[in-house]
């Protein structure tokens, strides 16, 4: 019970990034592309080259894939890419292409080409004389000596949104049912916890004449596929099987994805159970005493916090805090870094200093039970007050708040509070007494229209 106590309270304080910044930015707009063009035209099935299309718009390495409509365009292609190939059938009909037929592997000469690609119609149209038929998917074949056959996929649940699913893959996938799911976004930790938790792991490492795979080309392909799933709300459905990894690194060997049209929504991860780390969010600030960060908090953040929290004034804390402690407790930090991005949102301002990052004011909101408006709340350190750093953080928290459809953002401050009084209404806040209490006044400002 410890551990898993120890092991669930890891779990709970990942944040991970929407697209990370020390992997290749994938080719967003070009996925997007080759899903609304499957829906214009009616398809909800991606057929083969398009669903290696979007892996490799996500950097995921993939094996190169061709379409042949007849014999002699399967030789053609085939001898361009090189021998040995393999072929599948392409049908947006067929799931698993093995049990009707619809697979040839390592075909090493033409005259094996032009007859499986006949063989091969022939045994789909027997099988499956009701599946709609594209033509013969032909790719290089992947020969890796020391590579295991794995699973990636995705699904969309009605509760939580995008799931993802890992585990032993090939054609043993749904009778060994050796999977792990989770929610994204992933980060390294999660993805390997997910890998962990499956019984395909321990074959993952060196075993009799076997090398290690490339266990981070596997967690690469787990946190992409993870962005995918964030950044494009279409997907309902992914499978990538084989997903062949080696101690050379992986390739995407087949892929199915399975899309739909979507509501508009306000905000970009809608889609999603948990937002990931809003990293769009961040902005570089120039000021005459040097260039700030201003930037949505994180779990990471706790010490930055702490240390913030601890330097300011009495009398700033008591204005903020309406309290005179010292220091932030542990429950109050957690609550303050560890926030849902989607009912509430913090920004922090930064400097480095000394090759360090010192938290120098932070800003936030939390939307009220009616998701329509948000109560606020600014500190900003001593030595940075009277610069202007409080007005360009309410500028940053104001615009979102509208951007997340927020209708009205609102605050409460004690009465004497005669500064913060004045900076509020040079916002456009709206002030009104207390009813019940003298001391205290409340401030309004409507974020739409």
């Amino acid at each position: 019970h410890i551990s898993a106590y120890y092991r669930n309270q890891k779990l709970l304080v990942q944040t991970p990034s929407s697209l990370s910044s020390d992997l290749n930015p994938p080719s967003v707009e070009s996925a997007r592309l080759v899903i609304e063009t499957a829906l214009s035209e009616r398809r909800k099935n991606l057929n083969e080259m398009e669903s290696k299309a979007l892996l490799a718009a996500f950097r995921i390495p993939i094996a190169q894939t061709v379409v042949a409509r007849s014999a002699t365009e399967a030789m053609v292609l085939a001898e361009e890419l090189g021998l040995p190939v393999a072929m599948k059938i392409d049908s947006p009909s067929i799931t698993h292409k093995a049990d009707t037929g619809g697979v040839r592997l390592n075909l090493n000469g033409l005259a094996a080409v032009r007859a499986a690609y006949q063989e091969i119609l022939d045994d789909v149209k027997r099988k499956r004389p009701d599946a709609v038929i594209n033509g013969v998917a032909i790719e290089p074949m992947v020969i890796k000596p020391y590579g295991r056959e794995l699973m990636v996929g995705a699904f969309r649940d009605p509760v939580f949104g995008p799931v993802i699913t890992f585990g032993e893959g090939g054609a043993h996938v749904e009778i060994q049912k050796d999977r792990a799911v989770a929610l994204p976004p992933l980060n390294s930790y999660l993805a390997q916890d997910m890998i962990k938790s499956t019984r395909v792991s321990t074959l993952l490492g060196e075993y009799r004449n076997m090398p290690p795979i490339n266990m981070e080309s596997l967690e690469f392909v787990l946190l992409r596929i993870s962005e995918m799933v964030c950044e494009l709300p279409w997907i309902r459905e992914m499978d990538i099987n084989p997903l062949i990894v080696d101690e050379n690194g992986a390739v995407a060997v087949d892929a199915r994805i399975v899309v739909d049209n979507i509501a508009p929504t306000a905000d970009r991860y809608d889609h999603m159970a948990i937002h990931p780390y809003p990293s769009h969010l961040i902005t570089k600030v120039s000021m005459p005493e040097g260039e700030i960060t201003i930037r949505p908090i994180k779990p990471e953040d706790a010490e930055l916090e702490v240390d913030f929290v601890r330097k300011l004034s009495p009398e700033t804390k008591f204005l903020r805090f309406m309290n005179t402690m010292r220091e932030l407790p542990p429950a109050m930090v957690a609550r303050l870094t560890q926030i849902d991005y989607d009912r509430e949102m913090a920004f922090v301002a930064t400097i480095e200093e000394n090759d360090a990052e010192v938290e120098i004011g932070v800003a936030r909101y939390a939307v009220n039970p009616d998701g329509e408006s948000c109560e606020f709340a600014i500190v900003v350190a001593e030595d940075w007050q009277h610069r202007g750093l409080a007005r360009r953080l309410m500028g940053v928290l104001i615009e979102t708040a509208r951007n997340r459809g927020l209708h009205s953002m609102a605050g409460i401050f004690l009465s004497n509070n005669d500064r913060m009084l004045k900076f509020v209404q040079s916002l456009g806040f709206v002030l009104s007494n207390d009813p019940e209490d003298n001391t205290i006044k409340h401030g309004i400002l409507l974020l739409q229209g």
